[in-house]
């Protein structure tokens, strides 16, 4: 389950090999995606071995694992606008096959159960990609979130806002709500990859290896899934116990 990779352009490279193999088994396939800087490196190389392959992705559908509550789709620092920047425009996506949640919704408990149901209409997810946050979250479960849980509005915790201010101009604009995929939803894909990269996700990264299943960390829930991946990099992995580290050491 647990891969460690020199660095985040190794990591790129091997996910998305992962997702260009699904691609070409199955040219209709469903996938999960994130957003953050983590990602970043991954869509970037995405993107480019697709466009010089040329591989059709106009029949893949995609839904992303949370948004913010009161950014539209043109805000910058939207997750729409995100997978625009650093996806979608890049490559042949079919606009219509590309699910977020809607951030100015008048209804977010109808939004909420609409999002799982397309899901689950499309026939699941075939490959979930996940980053997991400083607390333990993944998407925008927080602790304590069930992990019996469906799509939902979370309050956003301090942590969380303030991990995220980086993006705007201070902690105070960052969103206090967000709607995010359920861990029962990201349960329900058929392989889900969790990648961490960077020292600052060192901590969390040893504390999600040695935990057992708890609430009280979500990103533990996807020890209990029979096709899950934790793809971290050299330095992500710097608290883990040497013994672990070399085990699990790519190359």
């Amino acid at each position: 389950m647990l891969q460690i990779f020199p660095n985040p352009q190794a990591i790129a490279e091997y996910v998305s090999g992962l997702l260009i193999a699904q691609i070409q088994s199955k040219n209709n396939a469903v996938l999960g995606l994130a957003t953050g800087s983590t990602m970043e490196p991954v869509y970037q190389e995405l993107s480019e071995r697709v466009s010089q392959g040329n591989i059709d992705v106009s029949g893949l559908t995609t839904f992303n694992l949370d948004e913010y509550i009161g950014l539209g789709a043109e805000h910058p620092q939207s997750y729409r606008y995100y997978m625009q920047e650093h996806l979608f425009n890049r490559l042949a996506f079919v606009r219509h096959r590309t699910f977020l949640p809607d951030g100015l919704c008048n209804d977010t408990t109808a939004q909420c159960a609409q999002y799982s149901e397309q899901i689950r209409q499309a026939g699941h997810i075939d490959l979930q990609l996940l980053g997991i946050g400083n607390n333990g979250h993944i998407g925008f479960n927080e602790p304590g979130t069930p992990f019996s849980s469906r799509t939902h509005v979370v309050e956003l915790s301090e942590q969380t806002r303030e991990d995220n201010s980086r993006f705007f101009e201070n902690v105070d604009e960052v969103p206090t709500k967000a709607i995010t995929l359920g861990l029962q939803d990201i349960m329900e894909s058929r392989q889900v990859i969790l990648i961490a990269t960077s020292a600052n996700k060192a901590q969390i990264v040893a504390e999600l290896y040695a935990s057992d299943l708890d609430e009280q960390l979500p990103a533990s829930v996807i020890k209990s899934h029979p096709n899950a991946m934790i793809l971290v990099d050299d330095a992500a992995a710097s608290l883990l116990p040497e013994d672990v580290r070399k085990q699990a050491k790519v190359g």
